[in-house]
């Protein structure tokens, strides 16, 4: 469906705000940026912003949408033939290849991440965001695999595919901190990515196969 005018305006406009408090929390850190600060800044009222973003945190982590779906949508689209772990860790393979800014590989990600680690408040959202992939991969596992409501492997395979990520997540964003090269870290991110898929056992790497259609 194509984007209306109205639609459009308002996407702008969330990304403006986004862009400039993005600027702020960067060059001050986040809890010396006000909201009321943000607002002048991106030439809205203080009212606007909170429409836009809830809360405080939101303007940080306006992409977390994309994290969270990011392990269902992989899981959905698994190959036949593929289980639900192996799609995972193809695609997280791929992003590692391809030196992909979605998984900080990107020059600069360090000074994102100095700013979570001095904020308590943004170190809280982002284990809440660890929190909902896990509940949404949850979810989808459920539904893809038709488990019973009782049936507690989606939520263990959940957590473990949701670990994946974090973990891997978590060191690139540590090594970027130290001021590495993307490229550079991507090529010990794969070596990493090998080492977790083999911690993970045969019932793991071999759930929910996707049957021939």
């Amino acid at each position: 469906m194509a984007e209306g005018l109205r639609e459009r305006k308002k996407r702008q406009t969330r990304q403006h705000i986004s862009d400039v408090a993005t600027g702020l929390f960067l060059e001050r850190g986040f809890d010396a940026v006000t909201i009321a600060e943000i607002a002048e800044a991106a030439d809205v009222s203080v009212n606007t912003v909170y429409n836009y973003f809830p809360a405080k945190e939101d303007l940080f982590f306006d992409r977390s949408k994309g994290i969270v779906d990011r392990l269902p949508r992989y899981v959905r689209g698994r190959d036949e033939g593929e289980s639900a772990a192996a799609a995972v860790l193809r695609e997280l393979h791929r992003e590692v290849e391809e030196v992909a800014p979605s998984i900080g590989l990107i020059d600069g990600y360090a000074r994102f991440m100095r700013v979570v680690m001095e904020a308590q408040a943004l170190r809280s959202r982002l284990w809440a965001i660890q929190q909902e992939v896990v509940e949404s991969l949850e979810r989808t596992l459920r539904e893809e695999t038709g488990a019973a409501a009782g049936d507690p492997l989606p939520a263990l395979m959940a957590g473990q595919l949701a670990w994946l990520q974090s973990t891997l997540m978590g060191w690139i964003g540590g090594e970027m901190v130290k001021g590495r090269k993307a490229v550079e870290v991507s090529r010990e991110a794969l070596v990493l990515l090998d080492g977790m898929e083999e911690l993970l056992s045969d019932k793991a790497l071999n759930y929910a196969v996707r049957s021939a259609e």
